[in-house]
């Protein structure tokens, strides 16, 4: 995992070995040595590696693609897997996204699509606390005009 994982993050990063190893400051040997496998950066090198790729440290050590060559996520991005559409239409999240996001059974969650971009989910309640964040406060009233009503 580690070594396909670095080995993926360098090259979707268009770093060579020597640019890696500069940045962390240790020798272009080691960081191939670590993406062949050979032997695993200390704890150190390991957070230095996860700032350079912009991925958890926990992402960098135990991320295993679900597709060959798919690159950790970075940093509050998730990968949880794959959902089964049923033939009912009902689709189970992954336990792992479930407890991520806190959701609960009879949680409300609002699909939206994008035809180029594919389909979201969002709880329902936020939602609405983030539409209600962006409607304008209601206009004041106008003061009374004059004194004299008739």
């Amino acid at each position: 995992m580690l070594a396909e994982n670095l080995y993926t993050l360098r090259r979707m990063q268009r770093l060579t070995q020597e640019a890696v190893a500069e940045k962390i400051g240790v020798s272009r040997q080691a960081v191939a040595k670590w993406e062949a496998g050979e032997t695993s950066p200390d704890i150190a090198n390991c957070a230095a590696l996860a700032e350079l790729y912009g991925v958890s440290l926990d992402a960098l050590v135990t991320f295993s693609a679900p597709v060959p060559g798919l690159p950790a996520p970075p940093r509050g991005k998730h990968l949880f897997g794959t959902a089964v559409l049923e033939e009912d239409g009902r689709v189970a999240l992954p336990p792992k996204a479930r407890q991520v996001f806190g959701l609960c059974p009879g949680d409300r969650l609002i699909v939206l699509g994008d035809e180029g971009q594919g389909i979201a989910l969002v709880r329902e309640t936020d939602l609405l606390q983030l539409l209600n964040g962006l409607r304008p406060d209601p206009a004041p009233e106008p003061p009374p005009k004059g004194g004299n009503d008739k």
